[in-house]
């Protein structure tokens, strides 16, 4: 997929969330709920020369995902240790399965009224 496809399709998923607002970090899109949820290094970031996404995740998300399936999710750089998840976005990619996570990383950083205006929209 084309960069500018993976960027389109992360910022559409992200932007139908409530009140997300998108902005560059560190050169690349990144999406904020007041805190940040989202980071898309689509031309790839450091080591991973590859494109990818960071997401905040619940406890405990990071550490199951990476054991189950290591060649899709990774223990970022930086915010890893946060419990942040790296998310690849080479090869065949699920965009349900991004939603998914991107929806969860959301939920993971945003005030309860805004859990809760996500809830009534769905």
């Amino acid at each position: 997929m084309a960069r500018r496809d993976i960027v389109t399709q992360v910022r559409r998923i992200c932007t139908a969330l409530p009140e997300v607002t998108e902005r560059l970090s560190h050169g690349s899109p990144a999406f904020f709920i007041g805190k940040q949820f989202v980071m898309l290094w689509d031309g790839g970031h450091h080591d991973h020369d590859f494109p990818h996404l960071w997401c905040a995740a619940p406890e405990g998300a990071q550490h199951d995902l990476v054991a189950s399936a290591p060649e899709r999710f990774f223990r970022p750089p930086y915010v890893g240790h946060r419990g942040w998840l790296g998310v690849r976005l080479d090869g065949p990619v699920d965009w349900d399965e991004v939603a998914a996570l991107c929806e969860e990383a959301y939920r993971t950083v945003a005030p309860r009224r805004l859990v809760a205006q996500l809830d009534a929209k769905r």
